[in-house]
């Protein structure tokens, strides 16, 4: 009874594999979609059959890289690999167009803000070198006028000094 049990199951076995064979043939004659999900539909077996199978799993995978059917207007084969190819073009160009973009963005952000801030009267006058030499002017008078200061403080200092020494002659006199 074991022996036969062990049969069956080899026997059912065989079966689903001629399926998947099969599948793998008529979906690449077809032109259908090359999956392991599509090919374990077409051969009513179960995904994982076809994974505890590893050579029926090589084989869709082999399928799946192969040229398409030739096109009836007599167009060129295409393949997986040549679709894949085609289409990972136009991806790395959205990706630089959108990084592109963010930065276009951003700097129309720091220009219009910009703008925003001089316009509102916040912001930096635009005439800065007018200002710096207004700045060195004045500091240039500061000097001066300490300079002068300073004379005129000692000028006075002297005359204090002059006046006491009259005062003290005159208190002594008489």
């Amino acid at each position: 009874m074991i022996l036969t049990m062990r049969d069956g199951r080899r026997a059912d076995t065989e079966r689903r594999r001629q399926r998947v064979a099969t599948a793998i043939k008529s979906a690449a004659k077809n032109g259908t979609p090359l999956s392991v999900s599509a090919i374990a539909r077409q051969a009513g077996v179960d995904r994982t059959f076809l994974y505890r199978h590893r050579d029926l799993l090589e084989l869709v995978h082999a399928a799946e890289l192969e040229p398409a059917a030739q096109d009836p207007e007599g167009g060129s084969p295409v393949s997986r690999s040549s679709l894949q190819a085609d289409l990972a073009n136009p991806q790395a160009r959205n990706t630089r167009l959108a990084t592109r973009v963010q930065q276009l963005e951003k700097r129309l952000s720091q220009a219009l803000g910009a703008q925003a801030w001089r316009e509102s009267g916040l912001g930096a006058p635009t005439d800065i070198d007018e200002l710096q030499r207004k700045i060195t002017r004045l500091e240039q008078r500061h000097v001066e006028l300490t300079a002068v200061s300073e004379e005129a403080q000692s000028d006075i200092a002297a005359a204090r000094e002059s006046n006491r020494d009259l005062t003290r002659a005159l208190n002594q006199r008489g």
